[in-house]
């Protein structure tokens, strides 16, 4: 060794390329580039379970378990809200003004804060708050057509003359809302005038979701007037069209109204088993849980553990894979309605725990294990992307956050049903059961 150390001195040239070398190999085994390889692995393991669905094993020892209610938090909402409406998105937690308002967001806030009233009579700042989203309803319906405008922007400019089916009828669905539970006088009023002059475009709707958010609305409305024949011969007409589009498209490992699921989809069950309840109707009913059943398993992950949510990266159409990203809230909130629904109608637990599961989804229950609601804010992220959430806390999850965690605030105790229209008598059980 002596021998070889003195050769390497007496030849410097040699000694400085072993050196080089040296360096040049110890570089891979510095901290920036052995941080560089592990994120480098975690990419990888994470493309290849997306990529192979591989299942998440855990280790429990209490079993999953339903945890406590979060506390209802408008915290987030008030800040997404001014005297014009609410707010359409946001950058991280800040409100977005660069988008305006839309009628599709305050129709949902509306229902938030007309069931909150009812919940909780004695906090008194909701009356305000359900009167700038009923306001706001208003002044987008535009009486030369009989149908609601949309996009408005921040400078308080109407961006079209005419909105979408969808948004016109979640208009419809928020005033039905407003008619059924509301406790102020003057804005039951209100909502009953232009519930019933939004009432005749409906009529010719064709777009599933769109009649789906119409019946439901409508059940809301007639949940206070039950007698009124007008609105009831329009709860006919529409349940009519929406079961026939099952009807016609349904197969039988695709019990569904259209060749693809989108955003949504939970809405047009509970539409049937609304409907299928209150004609009465027993082919709707059956085909209301029967779809939801299959839309439960679509939206189920390997392990039979969490609720995962058809991704908006290509959906799900008749014949081909689900897109696994990203998930909606609005998906999770609809499931979370429809579920409680379909308890309603059967009385099997199985939906309540499917409910729960989908509420969980918020809270890191989910395909990355990242919670969505922000406790911190009361906001909601906009969603699960696959390099994990999405940090923006627009409106539409914010908003579904609520009506996902109302819903089962219902269910838990908080049950208000009309006194005037009752469900028709039908043997639910023998329709559970097949």
């Amino acid at each position: 060794m002596a021998r070889e150390v003195i050769d390497l001195l007496d030849h410097p040239d040699e000694c400085r390329a072993i050196r080089e070398r040296a360096y040049h190999y110890g570089r891979k085994m510095i901290w920036s580039n052995v941080g560089r390889r592990y994120l480098d692995t975690f990419v990888e393991a994470k493309r290849r379970r997306l990529r192979d669905n591989v299942p998440e094993r855990r280790l429990e020892t209490l079993g999953l378990r339903r945890q406590p209610l979060p506390e209802i938090k408008l915290d987030y909402l008030r800040r997404m809200t001014d005297d014009t409406g609410m707010l359409q998105h946001a950058k991280y937690t800040v409100p977005d003004r660069t988008h305006g308002y839309c009628v599709d967001d305050n129709a949902r806030a509306l229902i938030v804060a007309v069931t909150l009233q009812d919940l909780q009579p004695l906090d008194s700042d909701l009356g305000g708050l359900s009167a700038v989203y009923l306001g706001f309803l208003g002044h987008a319906f535009n009486g030369r057509t009989g149908r609601f405008r949309n996009f408005m922007s921040y400078d308080r400019r109407w961006l079209e003359e005419m909105g979408s089916e969808d948004s016109h009828a979640r208009a419809v669905w928020g005033l039905g809302v407003v008619v059924a539970l509301g406790r102020d006088k003057g804005q039951v009023g209100f909502a009953v005038d232009l519930f019933h002059r939004a009432l005749d475009a409906i009529e010719h709707f064709t777009y599933p979701r769109s009649i789906a958010f119409a019946i439901i609305g409508i059940h809301a409305y007639l949940c206070r007037y039950s007698g009124d024949s007008r609105v009831k011969r329009m709860r006919k007409i529409l349940s009519d069209r929406l079961m026939k589009q099952f009807r016609d498209s349904a197969a039988e490992d695709w019990p569904w109204c259209a060749d693809s699921l989108t955003y949504d989809n939970a809405r047009l069950p509970q539409a049937l088993l609304l409907s299928g309840q209150w004609l009465p109707d027993r082919e709707m009913l059956e085909m209301g849980l029967r779809s939801l059943d299959w839309l439960k398993r679509v939206q189920t992950d390997e392990t039979d553990r969490c609720f995962v949510a058809i991704g908006n990266r290509g959906w799900l159409t008749r014949g081909g894979e689900k897109a696994r990203f990203d998930q909606q809230p609005i998906e999770a909130a609809a499931m979370v309605d429809a579920c409680i629904e379909a308890f309603n109608c059967t009385r099997d637990e199985k939906w309540i725990t499917y409910a729960y599961r989908c509420l969980n989804w918020y809270q890191g229950e989910n395909d990355l294990r990242v919670p969505l609601y922000d406790h911190a804010t009361g906001g909601c992220r906009d969603g699960l992307e696959v390099q994990g959430a999405n940090e923006n806390q627009g409106a539409e999850s914010t908003l579904c956050w609520l009506m996902a965690l109302l819903a089962v605030y219902n269910h838990r105790g908080w049950d208000r049903v009309a006194q005037g229209e009752k469900p028709a008598e039908i043997d639910v059980r023998k329709v559970s059961q097949g």
